[in-house]
């Protein structure tokens, strides 16, 4: 794997022709890529639905047989919060504390509705993780500091270095009993959006889901992010180089 420094030099290459080609970008493309989006995330956290079967119960309204209605209701929800973080990116809209939280309530619409865009009030376990999230009591106040973080302007950092630590920050908070990491990632993909980037899409194969996870956990306990700013650099150089291909222009 590339260093970092040369991954973004070439992701910032590559923006400049993307910001002249993304005007050609149809809304056929652009449902298509939320749809292997929307796929991969909750492939990452384990449902079972194929991106045909993903593509069939978001814009055909199709129930798949043998598949569990969670996995349906999933499916919907993630694409809708894609699409409310393209409404957010496009009016310029601030990423706040709120803003998380509003993220969250659409991944568990109607999968959990106590906890839906809930802070936890229970103490967790990551399974495989060696990583103890914070005690719930301490929750409000990381996610008031975290909210901070997210609106300070002061910060001198490339933009995919932001969008990626803003991923890793609230993953190791993990506010929530549930969908922490669906919300982690459009939480990054919010950042990246705004900053005229396109979504960076992390699959969810046993390999890439074993490396993600990996840098994650070596970024939690070790305060070392290199690895996991880097790995996230990498899939955003792939999805400019891929959306570029899609649009002819690379």
């Amino acid at each position: 794997m590339a260093d970092l420094e040369t991954l973004l030099k070439q992701i910032d290459g590559l923006k400049t022709r993307l910001d002249a080609a993304r005007p050609l970008t149809s809304a056929q493309l652009q449902q298509a890529l939320d749809i292997e989006y929307t796929y991969e995330s909750n492939r990452i956290e384990g449902s079972t639905l194929t991106l045909r079967e993903t593509d069939l119960v978001v814009n055909k309204g199709l129930t798949i047989g043998g598949k569990p209605l969670r996995e349906h209701l999933e499916a919907i929800n993630h694409y809708e919060a894609i699409l409310y973080i393209r409404q957010l990116a496009a009016r310029g809209a601030a990423l706040n504390e709120a803003e998380v939280r509003n993220i969250h309530a659409l991944v568990l619409r109607g999968i959990d509705r106590d906890n839906a865009g809930r802070y936890r009030n229970l103490p967790v376990m990551i399974s495989g993780s060696r990583h103890l999230p914070p005690q719930p009591w301490a929750v409000p106040k990381l996610m008031e500091d975290y909210g901070r973080w997210l609106t300070d302007q002061s910060l001198d950092l490339h933009p995919v270095v932001r969008a990626a630590e803003a991923h890793e920050r609230l993953v190791t908070i993990h506010p929530f009993l549930d969908g922490n990491g669906r919300t982690a990632r459009l939480v990054m993909n919010l950042g990246l959006l705004a900053d005229g980037y396109c979504i960076a899409n992390i699959p969810g194969d046993t390999e890439s889901r074993r490396a993600y996870y990996d840098a994650l956990e070596k970024a939690n306990l070790e305060a070392d992010k290199t690895d996991f700013i880097t790995l996230i650099a990498g899939h955003v150089l792939h999805a400019v180089q891929t959306l570029l291909e899609r649009l002819g222009a690379a």
